[in-house]
């Protein structure tokens, strides 16, 4: 086990879904461990999975099945950069699935409540240009997106028509 690592309180039960869930869309990924309560528990019966160990894109989390007493907020967030629009889509399509919930500027909640940050690497790129009326107009159109669109990005930062 790592030393330190980012422990996800899930509702009862799924954990081992988000963590599976996580693992099979970002690269680099796996289940390290799982688990099972030892006894029975106030939170459950003796065989439960209790936690379940993974990486994602080689960064370790630990999902906790805690229980429905804590849920998760936008205060904290995994983000992903990703190389293209089209990582960018099947995250984005595969995060939302099944009861997620898209948000602003990249933002959304997975099925399981999880906040996520989805976007383009170029995202970045634009944000910082040299250029800094460029760096502006970028700006102005992201905070108007749902899902991040680098065509449109790019678009609004060459101060040309976005077709959306």
């Amino acid at each position: 086990m790592n030393k330190i690592y980012t422990c996800l309180w899930f509702d009862h039960g799924q954990a081992e879904e988000a963590a599976q869930l996580y693992t099979s869309l970002i690269p680099n990924s796996e289940i390290t461990n799982v688990s099972r309560s030892p006894a029975d528990t106030p939170s459950g019966p003796e065989g439960m999975v209790l936690t379940v160990d993974f990486t994602l894109g080689g960064v370790p989390y630990q999902g906790l099945n805690g229980g429905p007493e804590f849920k998760f907020n936008e205060a904290a967030s995994i983000a992903v950069v990703c190389d293209d629009q089209a990582e960018v889509d099947r995250l984005w399509d595969a995060l939302i699935a099944n009861g997620g919930e898209p948000s602003v500027c990249g933002w959304l909640k997975d099925r399981f409540g999880l906040s996520w940050q989805i976007f383009p690497r170029r995202l970045n790129e634009l944000l910082t240009d040299s250029d800094p009326e460029r760096a502006r107009r970028a700006m102005e159109a992201m905070l108007k997106m749902t899902k991040i669109e680098t065509a449109e990005l790019e678009a609004a930062a060459d101060g040309r028509p976005v077709t959306a």
